[in-house]
């Protein structure tokens, strides 16, 4: 008989297929904020009137915008926003663009809420995991919350954690990705407007949406799954199984976009609840912090292999996977690699620019994150994600 704990996130609302100003003026309204910090893509700052709508939809109660939030979430650029939205007052927080920019707000709320004011302040907040997958994560105190409205599909506003690269570690190695946590880091509400990812460069759209893919497979093929996740990642899978597709075929079709955007809301609902992910999310972390791979990307090139890896362990529920992406009684494995064939989307690291003389390097930073320690089939050193690595060369 199974038994277990489920935990709802920390999130009020998820308003969905709805316009995404008079909504954030709604929910800026019903928070009582009055001092609100935009933390914006520049690229979008840059080349579309979307910013300039969120600060309309904002008016008086705007008190600061920043644009400048590099890929993988540098620790400068999160301290550098959070000095300006404390030097702002700020009491709420709204992000408008993708992963690095919402896992930056994340940041800019546990920076303010704990004293951060330098890069080098966040090393006593980070999770520190040792090869041996044991994790420890310092206390923290509870931030000022945000309000998200994302532009792809990597879906970190439905999540408590986040993603920090220190690009000039102490040590003198190469660039890596640390994890964050706190309870109050999951947006309060998010906003889910097909229309603003129109103007998202479709590679990033389409392979943001592997990574939503990545989340609801290894999710459905945890060794902690749960029931609620179970459903939740299975319908995520036939969302955006045909809705990527039909997003390639039309990149104007609103409702084929929102179908992704409700995919990645419910890949996610796994990890709300504490179900442990596997080597592809492990792997993906240190290819994105010490490579420089973009998230959607690392899913590509890594969850087919990881999956053909962990079949020998958990075949049944890979079957479930098959089934849920069209391809009844067929391999996961190859039911993804034909998913992100179809979308023309990379499948080999030298295809995302990994070098070979970095291969090592990523196999032993992998060991330090916990993810590689909850895959479903163990993974006991360097030596065996090296052969996934080689597998994905």
């Amino acid at each position: 008989m199974a038994a277990g704990t489920y935990r709802y996130p920390n999130t009020d609302r998820v308003l969905f297929g709805q316009p995404f100003g008079p909504a954030l003026a709604e929910e800026r309204a019903r928070l009582g904020a009055g001092r609100v910090f935009l933390i914006a893509s520049g690229t979008l700052a840059r080349e579309t009137a979307l910013v300039a709508q969120a600060g309309a939809a904002l008016g008086a109660h705007l008190a600061g915008t920043w644009t400048r939030i590099g890929a993988h979430t540098p620790r400068a650029d999160v301290v550098a926003a959070a000095n300006a939205a404390r030097a702002a007052g700020a009491d709420l927080l709204v992000t408008l663009g993708g992963g690095s920019v919402t896992d930056a707000a994340k940041m800019v709320g546990m920076c303010l809420a704990n004293d951060i004011a330098a890069p080098r302040d966040l090393d006593r907040l980070r999770a520190i995991t040792a090869p041996d997958g044991t994790t420890r994560r310092p206390p923290t105190r509870r931030g000022i919350r945000t309000v998200s409205i994302p532009t792809t599909l990597s879906a970190g506003e439905f999540s408590s954690f986040a993603g920090c690269t220190d690009t000039q570690p102490q040590d003198g190695g190469a660039p890596r990705k640390e994890s964050y946590a706190s309870a109050t880091m999951i947006p309060i509400s998010v906003i889910l407007d097909p229309a603003v990812t129109v103007a998202t460069p479709e590679w990033l759209w389409l392979s943001t949406g592997i990574r939503a893919v990545d989340h609801a497979v290894e999710d459905l093929c945890s060794a902690n799954s749960q029931p609620m996740s179970d459903g939740a990642s299975l319908h995520a899978l036939r969302l955006l199984g045909t809705g990527l597709r039909a997003c390639r075929a039309d990149p104007g079709d609103l409702a084929a976009r929102l179908d992704c955007q409700v995919g990645a809301w419910l890949s996610m609902v796994g990890s709300q609840t504490g179900v442990t992910k596997g080597a592809s999310h492990g792997i993906g972390h240190v290819l994105g912090g010490t490579a420089g791979v973009p998230h959607g990307y690392t899913s590509c090139v890594m969850l087919p292999h990881v999956l053909r890896f962990n079949r020998a362990v958990n075949a049944a529920r890979q079957a479930w996977v098959a089934e849920a992406l069209g391809m009844p009684g067929g391999e996961a494995a190859d039911a993804v690699a034909a998913l992100i064939a179809a979308l023309g989307l990379p499948a080999t690291l030298r295809d995302v620019g990994v070098r070979a003389d970095q291969l090592d390097t990523i196999a032993a930073g992998s060991m330090h994150d916990r993810m590689v320690h909850t895959n479903p089939r163990r993974i006991d050193g360097p030596a065996v994600v090296r052969q996934l690595l080689d597998a994905a060369w």
